[in-house]
């Protein structure tokens, strides 16, 4: 993590700064291949991390040289999908995706250069991309620095603790915390992720 973030946590936020200390370094990772992403994402929608990997590793051999594209992924038949172990509604998703790319009703070679504003609205043109989905785009393909999920249950969770609220945070009290973490809110949910696993 960048000194300038680090200097900024301890700025505004002395007990989001503490956390650092015990946690492993975090990165926000960026990737290029924005098609897999997006199926990967779709694929591990409301599955455990296990459940998930699992179901993409099949999901991927299913394409030779485990290149999975729109065009493949359309050529291929929905029962051949949902033999990996996802759902009929989920393969569906995955081919609306591969066609509104393949039709360019989607540019996800134009995404990078487009606020985050617009790429949620992009992307939740998509059946089976919400917010939460196209956020987490945000963050770990694009690197975007400055984005929250506010209705991420982990995040949240980590705030309670962290902050030793009684009660479930309100949108009005995540907002107060959060806001003072901008422009690397991003990096502060990397942080509240890994404290988790303290």
């Amino acid at each position: 993590m960048d000194k300038r973030v680090r200097d900024h946590f301890k700025k505004v936020d002395p007990i989001l700064h503490s956390v650092l200390a015990d946690i492993p370094p975090v990165t926000i990772p960026k990737r290029t291949d924005y098609f897999v992403v997006l199926c990967e994402s779709i694929i591990n929608q409301q599955l455990s991390e296990k459940a998930g990997d699992t179901i993409w590793k099949r999901f991927s051999a299913l394409f030779s040289n485990k290149k999975v594209t729109p065009e493949k992924v359309l050529a291929l038949p929905d029962s051949k999908i949902r033999a990996v172990g996802t759902s009929w509604s989920k393969v569906a998703y995955i081919k609306n995706l591969a066609t509104h790319v393949r039709q360019k009703t989607i540019r996800l070679d134009a995404l990078s250069n487009m606020s985050n504003e617009v790429i949620i609205t992009e992307l939740t043109k998509v059946k089976g991309i919400g917010p939460w989905t196209a956020e987490m785009f945000l963050m770990f393909s694009l690197g975007r620095e400055d984005v929250f999920l506010y209705g991420d249950l982990g995040l949240r969770n980590a705030i309670k603790r962290l902050y030793k609220l009684k009660r479930d945070p309100t949108r009005k009290q995540l907002e107060k915390i959060v806001n003072k973490w901008a422009p690397y809110r991003t990096w502060a949910a990397r942080i509240l992720w890994r404290s988790l696993e303290l």
